[in-house]
C-alpha cells in the first residue's frame, strides 16, 4: 500500500505557494518524494526552505496569475528544470467580499481570471504534455464550500468555485482516456488569510464553527493527505470526484 502514495520522481506544478494551502501542498508532495515548481507573484522562499527540508527540490516561477501570460513559462521552467511535468494542483485563487448589488466588474473580472480562466488554460497546456508524455497525469483543483452552496457577498468567487467543480467533471470526461486524472478537493472553512475577515468578526466566526461538526477551523496540513491521495497512484481509478476536507460542513 505505501507504494501507492510514493511520489519519488515525479515533478508537481503548484500554483499560490508562498503562504497558506498552496505552501502545504508543496510540502506534502516533497515529502512524498516530489519535486515542485511553486508559482506564487509573492516570494516562496520559505515554500523553498521547507519543501528542501522535506527532502524535495524546488523551482519557483513569479507569476500575475490573473493574466495566462506565464503559462509557457511555468512549463518551461518545469521541463528545464526537472525534465517533465507529472502533477498540476491549481490552488492559487483570491475573494473579494461585495453585496451582490454594489459588486464590481473589475473584482468580478480580476477573480474569474485567476480562479477560473487561468486553472483551465494551465490545465489545458499541462495536458498537453502529459498527452506527449505519454505517461498520463494528475490535475487537481482547489474548489471551495461554494462549489455546492451559494454563499454571502461572495458572488464572484462562488461563480468561480462552481464552475471549477463543473470544469474537473468535464475534463475528466475528455482525458481519463489518456490516463489523466483530473480531481478536486473543496477545503471546508480553513484558518488562512481568505478566512481572515471571517475569524475576526466574532459573530460570524461562531456561526460558523456551530455547523462543523469538528468543531474547529480547519489548517492547510488538513489538506495534505488528500492532495497526495489525488496526486498518487492511490487514486488512478479516480475521475471527476469532488473531495470535500471540511470537517463534516456538508454533512450538516
Amino acid at each position: 500500500m505505501k507504494n501507492l502514495f510514493d511520489l519519488t520522481g515525479k515533478v508537481a506544478i503548484v500554483t499560490g505557494s508562498s503562504r497558506g494551502l498552496g505552501q502545504a501542498i508543496c510540502v506534502a508532495l516533497a515529502e512524498n518524494g516530489a519535486n515542485v515548481v511553486g508559482v506564487s507573484q509573492s516570494s516562496s522562499e520559505e515554500t523553498k526552505s521547507l519543501v528542501e527540508k522535506a527532502g524535495g527540490k524546488f523551482a519557483w516561477v513569479k507569476a500575475d496569475l490573473t493574466t495566462l501570460e506565464a503559462v509557457d513559462e511555468i512549463i518551461n521552467t518545469a521541463k528545464e528544470t526537472f525534465g517533465r511535468v507529472d502533477i498540476l494542483v491549481n490552488n492559487a485563487g483570491t475573494i473579494r467580499r461585495a453585496d451582490a448589488v454594489d459588486y464590481t466588474e473589475k473584482d468580478w473580472d480580476d477573480i474569474l481570471n485567476l480562479n477560473l480562466k487561468t486553472a483551465f488554460f494551465l490545465s489545458q497546456r499541462v495536458a498537453k504534455e502529459f498527452m506527449e508524455q505519454k505517461q498520463g497525469g494528475k490535475i487537481v483543483n482547489i474548489a471551495s464550500m461554494l462549489t455546492f452552496q451559494g454563499g454571502i457577498r461572495v458572488p464572484a468567487y462562488t461563480a468561480s468555485k462552481s464552475a471549477i467543480g463543473g470544469v474537473t467533471k468535464a475534463l475528466a470526461n475528455e482525458w481519463a482516456k489518456y490516463g489523466i486524472n483530473v480531481n478536486a478537493i473543496a477545503p471546508g472553512y480553513m484558518a488562512t488569510d481568505n478566512t481572515q475577515a471571517l475569524r475576526a468578526d466574532e459573530k460570524r466566526s461562531e456561526e460558523i464553527l456551530s455547523r462543523i461538526p469538528a468543531g474547529r477551523w480547519g489548517t492547510p496540513e488538513d489538506l495534505m493527505g488528500a492532495v497526495v491521495f489525488l496526486s498518487s497512484a492511490a487514486s488512478d481509478y479516480v475521475n471527476g470526484h469532488i473531495l470535500a476536507v471540511d470537517g463534516g460542513w456538508l454533512a450538516r
